[in-house]
C-alpha cells in the first residue's frame, strides 16, 4: 500500500511497509488514487516526492500473485493484467501538474525501476540498491509503453542495452555517471534529505502546473502517443 502527506506546497508519497512493494492490483490501485488526489489538490509551486520503505524502492510487478492463479493460462493472464493496469500509474505520473521526485533508496526492479524513472528526476544510494530490468534474465518480452519509455527516457543506446539485454544491475555511482539519476548518496537519509531539498527547490519556481505537464508530455512525444495522453497548447497567465 501507500500513502499520501502533504506538507506545505510538498506531497509526500510513501509505499509504506516492509515488503518488496510488489506492484499487484492492490498496490498499483493504491498509487493510482494517491496520484489523483494530490492532482486534485495541487496549486501552482506544488511538488510530490515519492519515497519507499524497507530495503526496497520495488521489486517489479507481483509475480507471486500472478503464479497463484494455479494454471500457466491463468498466471499470463493475471501477469497481463498487472501490465495493462500498471500503464495509467506512468501515465499520470507523465500528467501530473508538478514536478516530481523518486528517493530510491533500496532496489528498484523491473516495472519499479520504470516507477522510479517515471519521475522527472530520481536520486539514489551508492551502498545499496540497483537498477535492473529482470526481463531478459527471468524470460519475460518487455511492453511497448516500456520501450518506449526507456528510449526517450535514457538517451545513450549502450545504457538501454546493457540494462535491456544484459540485465545489467546498476548501481548509483553508474547510474549517476550514465545520467539515468540525478545523483547517488552514501546513506537512505542523505537520499531523502536531498529529494526534499529538490523537490523544495522546484516547489519556489511556481510553475503553472498544467503548463509543466504540458511539456513534459512533449518531451517524451512517442511515449505519451502509447499511453494515450493528448497534449494541447496554451499561454500561462504569466505572459
Amino acid at each position: 500500500m501507500c500513502s499520501l502527506e502533504k506538507r506545505g506546497n510538498l506531497f509526500l508519497l510513501t509505499l509504506t511497509g516492509d515488503d518488496e512493494h510488489r506492484l499487484n492490483p492492490t498496490l498499483i490501485a493504491s498509487l493510482l488514487s494517491a496520484l489523483s488526489q494530490a492532482k486534485a489538490q495541487s496549486t501552482r509551486g506544488s511538488a510530490l516526492i515519492t519515497v519507499a520503505q524497507g530495503r526496497f524502492f520495488s521489486n517489479g510487478l507481483d509475480l507471486a500473485w500472478a503464479q497463484s492463479a494455479g494454471s500457466k493460462q491463468g498466471a499470463q493472464e493475471r501477469l497481463l493484467h498487472m501490465v495493462k493496469s500498471f500503464r495509467p500509474v506512468v501515465a499520470a505520473l507523465l500528467d501530473l501538474p508538478m514536478p516530481t521526485v523518486a528517493a530510491v533508496t533500496g532496489h528498484a526492479s523491473a516495472a519499479g525501476f520504470v516507477l522510479a524513472l517515471s519521475h522527472d528526476y530520481a536520486v539514489m544510494r551508492r551502498d545499496r540498491g540497483v537498477l535492473y530490468m529482470a526481463e531478459v534474465d527471468i524470460g519475460l518480452t518487455i511492453p511497448d509503453y516500456f520501450m518506449a519509455f526507456f528510449k526517450e527516457k535514457i538517451g545513450a543506446p549502450s545504457a538501454r542495452r546493457d540494462l535491456l539485454l544484459r540485465g545489467l544491475k546498476m548501481k548509483g555511482d553508474e547510474a549517476e555517471k550514465r545520467g539515468i539519476v540525478e545523483a547517488a548518496y552514501e546513506s537512505e537519509d542523505e537520499v531523502r534529505e536531498a529529494s526534499v531539498r529538490m523537490g523544495e527547490a522546484l516547489a519556489k519556481r511556481k510553475w503553472d502546473g498544467e503548463v509543466y505537464a504540458e511539456i513534459r508530455k512533449g518531451l517524451y512525444p512517442e511515449l505519451s502517443a502509447i499511453l494515450g495522453l493528448a497534449t494541447k497548447a496554451f499561454a500561462s497567465p504569466r505572459l
